[in-house]
């Protein structure tokens, strides 16, 4: 398997939770991976170091004896990176996560303006995925240490339409994430409430994670990975079919790859139509309601030449009257 892009270091056991967190450079993505695992699992925007610049992943056990998945992925859906690579790292995340995603944390900065992108990055994800994958995601705005939980619900009331449409589209599934901060009591309590918020993600989805055709395929390939060790092989016919099963791994994954560069490709098409027809539309409207604006003040120009006119016409009559008056006299 030397030289193979997609290696076996993809793959994490099957986790009773996995989690998929998605967010700009920035935002404190990695630092709440880091949270949720209790451990410097990823390198986030507090190191020194470099930042994420591929899909990575970090388990745990909780203490109700759970195991968690966190995958860590490098801004997949803010289109900043080529369509090729973001090909590649959202196959990878799906390899990682080949039994499904119990919830996608959507990674926004408390502290920053929620912005259009922030909001289309969601529509990217709605469109790739398909609809059913809102009905797994969660808000995490971070800097809970200079925000606090009700300064950001003040914030949302307050928030664009946009921003309160994202909060209603995913149910009010808001939570405030603080990474910076040392104490033990407050860091439990915290991930205590997301837990709670992904627990009740599952439970509404009948405890079962998000999957889609894409995932089926990769599961399929890892499914007959498995099956070499169960039907009694010996260990070099095992070595033997292994290496068979990774070079159509490879093939497949391969072809997926490519399936999945289309579809993004596709989905940029067509948020980008989305958008050139609401600018449209837009400009449309802004051209409707300046003409309307120019036959108002116009309307209203004339109204006013109209008063002075009669003013004038007014204090003429009344210097004919006074001149008639005059003369009677």
């Amino acid at each position: 398997m030397g030289g193979s892009q997609y290696d076996d270091e993809w793959v994490l056991p099957s986790a009773d939770i996995t989690l998929v967190l998605v967010g700009k450079l920035g935002y404190g993505k990695s630092a709440t991976g880091n949270s949720i695992l209790g451990r410097e699992a990823f390198v986030s925007e507090y190191s020194h170091s470099g930042v994420t610049n591929t899909c990575q992943l970090g388990s745990t056990t909780l203490m109700d004896g759970r195991t968690i998945n966190v995958i860590d992925t490098p801004g997949l859906f803010d289109m900043s990176i080529a369509s090729d690579d973001a090909g590649k790292e959202i196959v990878k995340c799906m390899n990682m996560a080949k039994d499904g995603i119990h919830a996608v944390l959507m990674v926004f900065s408390g502290t920053s303006r929620f912005s259009r992108e922030d909001a289309s990055t969601i529509e990217t994800i709605k469109v790739f995925f398909g609809e059913k994958i809102v009905d797994h995601m969660v808000l995490v705005f971070t800097y809970g240490d200079l925000v606090g939980e009700s300064k950001l619900k003040n914030m949302l009331n307050d928030a664009p339409e946009y921003l309160q449409n994202v909060v209603e589209l995913c149910q009010n599934r808001v939570v405030v994430f603080d990474n910076r901060t040392k104490d033990r009591r407050l860091q439990a309590q915290q991930l205590d409430k997301l837990l709670y918020v992904v627990d009740s993600v599952c439970a509404n989805n009948g405890g079962k994670p998000f999957t889609d055709q894409m995932f089926t395929r990769i599961k399929e390939v890892h499914d007959r990975e498995k099956e070499v060790h169960t039907l009694g092989y010996s260990d070099e016919q095992i070595s033997e079919l292994k290496e068979e099963i990774h070079r159509t791994r490879d093939e497949q994954l391969a072809q997926i790859t490519s399936m999945v560069e289309e579809k993004l490709n596709r989905t940029v098409e067509k948020l980008q139509q989305q958008l050139m027809e609401e600018q449209n539309a837009r400009l449309e409207a802004e051209k409707v309601a300046h003409e309307a604006m120019r036959k108002s003040e116009a309307q209203i120009q004339e109204l006013k030449e109209r008063l002075e006119k009669a003013r004038l016409e007014n204090e003429e009559f009344r210097r004919m009257a006074q001149s008639s008056k005059c003369a009677i006299l």
